[in-house]
């Protein structure tokens, strides 16, 4: 993806990360209401995939006051755009994220069955940290990843 342009969401991205959420994900969606709310808000950073003019993707993380974990709230990529490591490269963005926010670790929560994001974090070096049953609304399990990142040096914003 040669015009990849990876920034922070701006209000204008609201209507176009709604769509996408109702093209990538069947349900436990994030609403218009949420978008407008967490882009820009101190504690997270919302991140878009825009390539020749047009949303791909996104990541949600969520910083807490005084813990040095992230939590990668949600990563979604448009089906169009599958199959040519658009999740790889918004993986390490929202690592690059969390490491420049002082994080040292980055958390996440994946359907137990969706073996390709699972096969990503493995590949990114994301390592089991625990299950939890009837997390999703049509309860579905989710399996914790945690990755170890180099932050730290910042302030203090995830917490183990």
């Amino acid at each position: 993806m040669p015009d990849l342009v990876l920034r922070d969401a701006t209000p204008a991205d609201i209507d176009a990360l709604s769509l996408l959420e109702t093209h990538a994900f069947d349900g436990d969606r994030l609403s218009r209401r949420s978008f407008r709310r967490l882009a820009g808000a101190p504690g997270a950073a919302l991140r878009v995939a825009r390539n020749k003019g047009r949303l791909a993707g996104y990541t949600l993380i969520l910083f807490r006051t005084g813990s040095r974990l992230a939590r990668l709230y949600s990563i979604a990529v448009d089906p169009e755009a599958r199959g040519v490591g658009l999740g790889a490269r918004l993986l390490m963005d929202a690592e690059m994220t969390a490491t420049k926010r002082g994080s040292q670790g980055l958390r996440l929560e994946v359907r137990a069955d969706n073996a390709p994001a699972i096969a990503l974090y493995r590949r990114r070096g994301y390592e089991p940290d625990g299950a939890r049953d009837n997390y999703y609304g049509d309860g579905a399990t989710a399996l914790r990843f945690l990755k170890r990142l180099g932050g730290g040096d910042g302030p203090r914003t995830g917490k183990r």
